[in-house]
């Protein structure tokens, strides 16, 4: 009786196990949407801006490869900016590893 008991108990850890695994593999696919979503945020945050700097003090007419060309500029800039702290976190994460 006790080594069915043992085998229901084992059984049990390995349906928690299994419920884990599945609970962890969609938090690592939410934290993938979380960051694709900040990607786009980021973007569309990054365009009103220059949109918003090009507009000030500007009149009617626009030239919109110009605005494009800076909306671009500033993307790259925002990208760049995104790596760098990335790394730093993972060299933050690794020093404090060891």
């Amino acid at each position: 009786q006790s080594e069915k008991e043992l085998q229901d108990v084992v059984k049990q850890q390995e349906e928690k196990m299994l419920q884990i695994i599945d609970k962890s593999g969609e938090v690592t696919r939410l934290k993938g949407e979380l960051f694709h979503l900040r990607r786009s945020l980021q973007r569309a945050e990054t365009e009103a801006k220059v949109l918003w700097e090009e507009m000030r003090g500007q009149e009617p007419k626009v030239d919109t490869t110009h605005v494009q060309e800076r909306v671009l500029l500033r993307q790259e800039v925002d990208k760049l900016r995104l790596l760098l702290l990335e790394k730093e976190e993972g060299n933050q994460l690794l020093s404090d590893k060891y």
